[in-house]
């Protein structure tokens, strides 16, 4: 049974996060979206904890369940730290078998930061040490550095980042099984870096909102398994094709920052343009913030489009609500978007079923000839995205306009 999972999501408890991030919230739209298990997110807050505790019924070892949606626990971390007066920034997810490695991983980490100020909170400790930290509350804890390639917070980010896992990690290198690509990359970038080749790519959706959930995801193969948390971390530790099928990614041009530019002056522009520009502002002359393919060209060793042995495939999708808004030429909140997206989730189950499996005559039945056609376009490739830059998101171009 293809399971599909969303391990790195918020709680309401997180700065600039929907208060409907609940559980009964998020289980309802994993339902809708077709997710099977999601990250929990956020169990270093202790109010989020308590909700946790409270709501969660244990169906197996390492794995919760509520309303029929399973649950993992999941935290994200921001390692602000300095070595030899420099200061980097990285964010790390961690993934946690029960909640006593929890309570041993917040003890461990509570003398370093505030953990109640935010569900994502600021902790000034060194990446290598969180990870012997974490490990030391229980072997089956994995840390799994975030949205890799983001400028201002990923391990390899332009703005705070390293040039190899080795860099950040130190003597836990060998414990880092897995980085999460982000938005703005996708396989294809990261297959560029051989020294990536031995670690899994992952992709979840860092969702503050409901409707959020699931953008990225992985799709896991476990037959009637009781132990998926177990299952999915051995599965992303061995990279075994057998369980680890494929990710689901955006558009990586999609991605706030794949692009480089500067979002004030509203410039945006590929790499080797902003090489010649001297890495500054063409309008105001102040820096451009590197973006995520630019970083990608400077640290690649290999050529594009070569494959490494034992890559995990993927998917690229784009969310059906953008898909409805610009084949009807509306917002995407609006409510002839929200109308046709519940009537086809109501009629076919859910989203992912929508975008990846159900025929296109079967969709045809029950759309527009339009919709039909966006969704036809998204799963051949034929995009045309002008690309996101310094936290702007890219716009996706499906259909042509006169």
């Amino acid at each position: 049974m293809a399971l599909i999972a969303d391990l790195h999501i918020h709680s309401r408890y997180s700065r600039a996060t929907s208060p409907d991030m609940n559980i009964p919230g998020i289980a309802k739209w994993a339902k809708i979206k077709g997710i099977n298990v999601m990250g929990t997110g956020d169990f270093t807050h202790p109010e989020w904890l308590k909700e946790l505790k409270s709501t969660l019924q244990p169906v197996g070892p390492g794995t919760f369940e509520h309303e029929g949606i399973k649950f993992i626990l999941t935290a994200e971390v921001s390692n602000i730290f300095y070595r030899q007066g420099e200061c980097f920034k990285v964010h790390n997810i961690i993934l946690a078998p029960d909640f006593a490695a929890v309570e041993k991983i917040i003890k461990q980490i509570s003398g370093y930061g505030k953990l109640a100020s935010d569900g994502r909170p600021i902790l000034g400790l060194d990446p290598e040490k969180l990870v012997e930290m974490v490990l030391a509350a229980s072997a089956d804890c994995m840390v799994i550095p975030a949205h890799a390639w983001t400028p201002h917070f990923g391990v390899f980010g332009s703005a705070s980042g390293f040039d190899s896992l080795k860099e950040c990690f130190g003597a836990q290198t060998e414990n880092i099984y897995a980085i999460e690509t982000g938005l703005s990359s996708d396989p294809t970038m990261n297959w560029r870096l051989s020294i990536l080749d031995r670690i899994s790519l992952i992709s979840n959706s860092d969702a503050h909102s409901l409707r959020k959930l699931g953008r990225e995801a992985n799709v896991f193969d476990f037959p009637d398994s009781e132990h998926i948390y177990m299952d999915i971390t051995t599965a992303i530790k061995t990279k075994d094709l057998a369980k680890f099928l494929y990710t689901i990614e955006f558009f990586p041009e999609e991605g706030k920052y794949h692009y480089d530019g500067h979002r004030l002056c509203a410039y945006r522009a590929h790499p080797q343009e902003t090489i010649a520009q001297n890495l500054l502002c063409p309008t105001c002359k102040k820096p451009v913030t590197v973006g995520v393919l630019h970083r990608v060209e400077k640290l690649a060793d290999r050529a594009l489009n070569i494959k490494p042995a034992q890559s995990v495939p993927f998917k690229h999708l784009i969310p059906l609500e953008e898909i409805i808004a610009e084949a009807l030429d509306v917002g995407r909140n609006s409510q002839k978007v929200q109308k046709e997206y519940l009537k086809l989730i109501n009629y076919f189950g859910n989203e992912f079923s929508i975008l990846m499996n159900i025929s296109i005559d079967e969709i045809s039945n029950h759309t527009s000839e339009k919709i039909t056609a966006g969704i036809n376009k998204m799963r051949k490739g034929e995009v045309d995205i002008n690309p996101g830059f310094d936290g702007e998101f890219g716009t996706i171009n499906l259909f042509k306009r006169s």
